[in-house]
């Protein structure tokens, strides 16, 4: 068996054990300390044929297995390969065509329910086919550049030779997915590691000096550094249901230099949220939303095959609970921006809806953020007043 082959039949290996209870990259991880024998470049192309695979979707699902690993491949690469010319030569040279025109040679049209089954369910703003066919693509690394440093940081990345981007606003930065951007750029407070869609949240938040702002959900705090650049007299308050999570946050403050904060654990799924947060009343109020994660799922294509629908409900009722526990604490004429990274109705417009039916709070500007016409996540952020 060559080389390649084994390199199939490792990834075949691989997809019929894994069963989506955990993230593909830890799985990934577990099954090569199993095969230590396996070096490198090994590695790195079995986890790209199966990470190709998954970015099918549903497409192609009635294959043989080895047949839709290599299609994965000829689909999702866009230049001829070592491993397609030992297998499918016929394909290696078609590689610079179209992915509808692929398909076609393939014999299996195109079409964005067939990678993404969940079509129905999207969120009017969102493009299907747009959205549907970037799954063929991986996502890039994205950076946002702090405290002046945007010729430092160029500065650093034209030494070692990075491809990059640099976007209108002048402070994100796009990467190669994969790039250790924490080597190349060792200096911490000059950037975050933050997608271009996240980054593009904050323009609705309008902090003024002085206010006091609540980022509820707030996990490892992107959000929360984004409101400080924008206002460091901001007075915030972090809060989340684990513990732990709060502990990273800490530590990612500390490497950005973020000061004058408080942190609470908070379950502000149950009503009784105000023995936590007190009678305090906030200018601004981060919602943060746990959701779906759909919006982000070019960077965990495993989920177009292990997601269940019905949990997409569960997320909209966790979401109206969140967001009916936290809106009496901002104040008269306060703001409430509410995020996922969604890009299902349900999730989006429809809790927005909820929020509008159930308070005085009103709709004032936002929506879904694309990210799949730059190679980034899709987002939904609402500001309401």
């Amino acid at each position: 068996m060559t080389r390649w082959e084994n390199y199939v039949s490792s990834a075949e290996k691989i997809i019929g054990a894994y069963k989506g209870s955990l993230p593909l990259h830890h799985f990934l991880k577990t099954f090569f300390k199993e095969h230590p024998y396996m070096g490198s470049r090994d590695r790195r192309w079995i986890s790209q044929l199966v990470y190709h695979y998954y970015r099918l979707g549903t497409w192609g699902k009635n294959l043989p297995l080895q047949t839709r690993i290599l299609a994965g491949t000829f689909l999702c690469e866009t230049q001829p390969n070592d491993l397609l010319q030992a297998l499918q030569p016929d394909w290696n040279t078609r590689m610079e065509l179209p992915a509808a025109e692929k398909a076609v040679i393939l014999e299996q049209p195109l079409s964005p329910e067939g990678i993404f089954p969940f079509t129905a369910d999207l969120s009017e703003e969102v493009n299907a086919g747009a959205f549907s066919y970037a799954f063929l693509r991986q996502p890039r690394l994205f950076i946002r550049v702090r405290n002046n440093k945007l010729d430092k940081v160029l500065q650093l990345l034209q030494q070692k030779n990075i491809t990059y981007e640099v976007f209108e606003n002048k402070s994100t930065i796009a990467l190669p997915n994969g790039t250790k951007i924490e080597e190349l750029v060792p200096e911490k407070s000059w950037y975050e590691v933050q997608d271009a869609s996240s980054q593009q949240t904050g323009a609705f938040f309008h902090p003024a000096r002085q206010e006091t702002w609540w980022d509820c959900c707030a996990a490892s705090g992107g959000k929360s550094i984004l409101l400080k650049d924008q206002q460091p007299d901001v007075k915030l308050l972090v809060s989340d249901v684990r513990r732990s999570i709060l502990e990273n946050l800490q530590q990612r403050f500390k490497a950005a230099g973020i000061k004058n904060y408080e942190a609470r654990v908070a379950d502000l799924t149950s009503p009784d949220a105000a023995g936590t947060i007190g009678r305090q009343q906030f200018d601004g109020i981060i919602l943060d939303a746990p959701c779906s994660g759909s919006g982000t799922w070019g960077r965990t294509p495993e989920s177009l095959t292990f997601f269940k629908h019905d949990e997409i409900l569960k997320y909209q009722q966790l979401q109206k609970r969140i967001a009916h526990n936290v809106i009496p604490f901002l104040k008269p004429g306060g703001s409430l921006i509410y995020i996922t990274c969604s890009v299902f109705k349900q999730e989006n417009e429809e809790v927005v809806a909820f929020i509008e039916a159930n308070s005085r709070l009103r709709r004032q500007e936002g929506g879904i953020i694309a990210g799949y016409d730059k190679g980034a996540d899709t987002m939904f952020a609402v500001r309401f007043s």
